[in-house]
């Protein structure tokens, strides 16, 4: 399903829901701990988690540039949200009785061509992610990326 993407004062906000079967804790594992981050976003690696801690991204170009993301929320097993650019990631997390509630938020504050390539990659992330906590291994699948790139083109410009 397409993420809703809506006007809101100062930008906007790209709204991810993804309902899991899998319970607060390991949703949470797989967000913040390494050793599982790599495995659906391998250009993350937490370093502090905490407010005003430090994420590292690779840019995996064969440069071995890294930068600093800057952590700008965070309560443990709930939320963890960082700079991205100019905007802002958000992950939230709401325990349910069949798993939990994953959200994930993009504050954008001004749409670019880059916008749909980044909602897109945010998208197709979490669908590896979900594979992964369901015990599937599966690496960036390139072609579903270019199937919602387009759909993500289209829903972008309909806000311009």
């Amino acid at each position: 399903m397409l993420a809703s993407i809506e006007k809101v004062e100062g930008g906007y906000v790209a709204r991810f829901d993804r309902p899991l079967k899998h319970s607060v804790e390991k949703v949470w594992a797989a967000l913040t701990e390494n050793d599982k981050l790599g495995k659906w976003m391998p250009n993350l690696q937490v370093e502090e988690l905490r407010i005003g801690g430090t994420i590292k991204f690779d840019m995996k170009d064969g440069t071995g540039t890294f930068f600093d993301i800057e952590i700008t929320d965070f309560e443990p097993y709930s939320v963890l949200e960082f700079k991205w650019g100019n905007d802002r990631v958000r992950f939230e997390l709401y325990p349910k009785p069949e798993g939990c509630l994953l959200i994930l938020k993009e504050f954008i504050s001004t749409l670019t061509d880059h916008t749909s390539k980044d909602l897109s990659g945010w998208h197709v992330c979490l669908d590896v992610f979900s594979a992964l906590l369901d015990g599937h291994f599966m690496d960036f699948p390139k072609g579903e990326w270019e199937k919602w790139h387009e759909k993500y083109v289209v829903a972008v410009n309909q806000l311009q």
